[in-house]
């Protein structure tokens, strides 16, 4: 499309067959023509919300950035849709450098990666931002390391060397208790006994077991399923603090040693549905107010989508106050109720003092 991002791709052809290989948080497109033209890949990174639809040709949907278009009639198209552009795609079948190996698909390796590069400064940071490391974690997101650390209750600010290391003595003490294990046994013991490298495996894998349009964005239904699936992530009741790379982490407990200092933990309180039968005062507060105003906004779906949103789109606080300044109404000849009351009060005070201002 005119504003998609990504590169122009050279292709063309009357008949080819697309197919696709994942590996952590990258897609890799194949388009094989039905010929002797040569093939074409892409690999994609999705950004927050970057998808792909099949769709009818003559109803594309908005910010459809790059479409393949099939031969039947009428035609349809494969799009790959990213409303907020912070998806791209790349020419070529290499996959980015510097990712480790993907925690679903090499699990074996990514393990060992991590184990035997422990001396890596990666690990002097806690643990819920190392999870975030790529080089490392090919594959963990945000919501992935809330899950995977509540499961454990592991502190988020805990220092990553520490938890990582403790993996290291209990994986030998487990060779060592059970030298002749099966590897059905194996599987066995991890699935009643999972430390944090494998649930960095078996947690991802829970959703992609579920149903196959569970994070369709389209199906609210879907959405609702995964929204259940969650047990910390967003979940009422829940902590949440800024991480030093302003990334939110949701958790229960204390933070650990590490978290940042300057910050109040936050609570998500769970939203209370109105009762028509309640009787409870009218406030009429200026907070009251306010919290009105909110809560007929939509709801956001994460803290971190509003922090991207501010990186793509510039610091919006600051216009949104000028333009409040500029349509202000003019000021009254009248001072307002609330100055009254000041003025009244201090009045009152300074007569009870017996200063100067009493009759």
């Amino acid at each position: 499309s005119a504003v998609g991002r990504g590169p122009e791709v050279p292709f063309s052809s009357e008949a080819y067959r697309i197919s696709a290989t994942s590996r952590g948080k990258e897609l890799r497109l194949t388009l094989a023509p039905l010929g002797p033209a040569a093939t074409q890949d892409l690999v994609f990174r999705f950004g927050m919300s970057g998808s792909f639809r099949l769709c009818p040709a003559a109803r594309l949907p908005r910010h459809a950035h790059l479409r393949f278009l099939t031969r039947e009639s009428p035609p349809r198209a494969l799009c790959f849709v990213d409303a907020r552009r912070f998806g791209s795609w790349r020419l070529g079948d290499a996959w980015q450098l510097g990712r480790g190996p993907c925690v679903l698909s090499e699990y074996q390796a990514f393990r060992e990666n991590v184990l035997k590069n422990l001396d890596d400064k990666a690990f002097d940071k806690p643990i819920c931002e190392a999870l975030l490391n790529q080089k490392f974690f090919n594959g963990i997101g945000n919501y992935l390391r809330a899950e995977i650390l509540y499961r454990l209750k592991i502190p988020p600010f805990e220092k990553a060397r520490t938890v990582l290391e403790a993996l290291k003595d209990q994986e030998q003490t487990r060779r060592k208790k059970n030298p002749s294990l099966t590897l059905s046994k194996k599987l066995k013991l991890m699935r009643e006994n999972p430390d944090l490298l494998e649930l960095c495996h078996t947690v991802p894998m829970e959703v992609i077991a579920a149903e196959k349009n569970l994070l369709d964005p389209d199906h609210s239904d879907n959405y609702a399923a995964f929204k259940n699936w969650l047990q910390c992530y967003l979940v009422p009741g829940m902590s949440s603090l800024r991480d030093r790379n302003g990334r939110t982490i949701w958790f229960q407990g204390e933070p650990g040693p590490m978290a940042p200092k300057g910050q109040t933990s936050r609570k998500k309180r769970a939203q209370l549905k109105a009762d028509p039968e309640a009787l409870t005062p009218k406030v009429t507060t200026r907070a009251s107010k306010r919290c009105s105003r909110a809560a007929a906004k939509p709801p956001k779906l994460a803290k971190e989508d509003e922090e991207e949103e501010e990186v793509a789109d510039g610091p919006r606080k600051g216009r949104a106050r000028g333009r409040r300044k500029a349509t202000a109404a003019p000021a009254s000849s009248e001072p307002d109720a609330p100055v009254k009351a000041k003025r009244s009060r201090r009045t009152s005070a300074r007569r009870g003092r017996g200063e100067a201002g009493s009759p």
